[in-house]
């Protein structure tokens, strides 16, 4: 959600590269009508804000998202902690960028 004074509210959908798909004008709509459109378009509505969002909805309401098959980023804290345990450059480090 982005607020821009001014302008009439709406919902602009995108697919996962960012582009436009949609938009639909939310200036007539109610809340209760906005947030049934939101249920009829494959939105997920947590019970309670602190709720998880299920596995299975989080790339909703679109379908055969082309990151299913990624895991989600962890960097490895076992990886963290080595490489905080000293301050001291590794030799063995090559910077390729200088």
């Amino acid at each position: 959600m982005k607020h821009i004074p001014g302008a009439d509210p709406e919902l602009v959908l995108l697919n996962h590269y960012f582009e436009e798909l949609d938009r639909i004008a939310l200036s007539d709509m109610t809340r209760s009508e906005i947030n049934e459109l939101l249920g009829e378009l494959g939105f997920y509505k947590k019970a309670k804000p602190e709720d998880e969002v299920p596995e299975e909805f989080h790339f909703s309401p679109a379908k055969d998202s082309p990151f299913k098959d990624e895991p989600a980023y962890k960097p490895s804290t076992s990886h963290l902690a080595t490489e905080n345990a000293s301050s001291e450059p590794k030799a063995e480090t090559k910077h390729t960028d200088l």
